[in-house]
């Protein structure tokens, strides 16, 4: 090779190297220059609240862990930010992106909200999950929300709840006249007609009110959560099943703008982070639920009692009142309603020859 030739070879060789170089470059802000978003999540309990609101902050954890850092989320819990049962105002309005809490608060909003949560004598946490991710359900919550600018999404369920706490014995329909009582959504309707009065509070405000015979008796949870929340110093009598809530899914939601601004890989982190909250929470529950039972009537003498068959009978029949009044009165709830009882009548004929008849053969 002549000398003027290898000069030619030792440029061009220059040349590709520096293209080679560019090119890297120009690939290289993706990694060095990401953009990350900052988000704030408001909630309906008290800060860092046992199994709910460590559902909170574990999501938030998961999705930070998950994006890399690209998506942060600060939780605050109800009244550091805004009130607890304003959570889906501020998320709606924009003031903070996500929400975390429990669909039937806001009946008020939408009669239709209710059945995302809660329904008495309706399906269990299964059962939710299934008619939620493979039933048509979140296509309807995602109808059913929208018009306040938010997407929801389950990420949480209790399972089968209490009956709840009691300073008075139930041994009839009539012994619910006059009980002021803390019930939300569908059941809360029920309490109504049975002649009780339902009252809504968040669950930081229920152990004082028991206390302060502002009301009754009131529902929560589970032995686990009812007995870190102290529920037996302050009522007598614990009862069960909870027709009023057999599987309550809790939700976080995110304001339309804001998730719309995310791109999909971070879209999928949170829906997939959400997704690993509901799986968390119902396997707290089940893992501790009957462990804090046996501690509640062992160590604490609480009185277990079942409500008898013929005032659950009549509970039932007033459901299903309930039910009917609310779908009669609004077209999307009733839309929803149909969806839900379609679905819980096909899951429900495979559940008496699977679940139901396993359990029997297990009891």
């Amino acid at each position: 090779m002549s000398q003027q030739n290898r000069r030619d070879f030792l440029k061009k060789a220059t040349v590709a190297t520096a293209a080679a170089a560019a090119a890297t470059t120009i690939g290289a802000p993706a990694v060095h220059a990401r953009k990350t978003y900052t988000w704030k999540m408001v909630t309906t309990w008290p800060p860092h609240f046992p199994v709910l609101g460590e559902g909170a902050d574990k999501l938030a954890e998961w999705v930070e862990k998950m994006s890399d850092g690209r998506l942060k989320i600060q939780v605050y819990g109800g009244g550091e930010l805004v009130p607890p049962l304003q959570a889906f105002d501020a998320v709606s309005q924009g003031m903070v992106e996500m929400g975390h809490g429990a669909s039937y608060y806001w009946a008020g909003k939408s009669p239709a909200t209710q059945f995302f949560a809660a329904v008495p004598f309706g399906m269990n946490a299964q059962q939710m999950n299934a008619w939620l991710y493979s039933g048509g359900g979140q296509e309807l919550w995602d109808e059913v929300y929208a018009p306040f600018n938010l997407k929801p999404m389950p990420a949480g369920n209790t399972g089968v709840q209490m009956g709840g706490w009691f300073n008075r014995e139930i041994n009839t329909i009539k012994d619910f006249k006059g009980l002021k009582m803390r019930i939300p959504g569908l059941g809360g309707k029920v309490l109504a007609k049975a002649g009780g009065t339902a009252v809504l509070s968040a669950g930081g405000e229920i152990y004082t009110n028991l206390e302060r015979g502002v009301i009754d008796a009131t529902e929560w949870v589970g032995p686990y959560h009812d007995y870190l929340m102290g529920f037996y110093k302050v009522a007598k009598y614990y009862y069960y099943p909870g027709w009023h809530e057999p599987g309550t899914v809790l939700e976080t939601f995110v304001n339309k703008k804001a998730w719309e601004s995310l791109p999909k890989d971070l879209q999928e982190i949170v829906t997939t982070a959400a997704a690993r909250s509901n799986i968390w929470m119902l396997s707290e529950f089940e893992a501790k639920n009957n462990t804090y039972l046996q501690k509640l009537i062992k160590e604490h003498g609480v009185q277990l009692k079942q409500f008898p068959d013929d005032v659950v009978k009549t509970l039932r029949k007033y459901a299903a009142e309930v039910i009917e009044e609310i779908a009669g009165k609004d077209k999307q709830a009733k839309k929803v309603y149909e969806s839900f009882r379609k679905f819980q009548d096909n899951v429900r004929a495979w559940a008496k020859i699977s679940e139901n008849a396993f359990a029997k053969i297990t009891s």
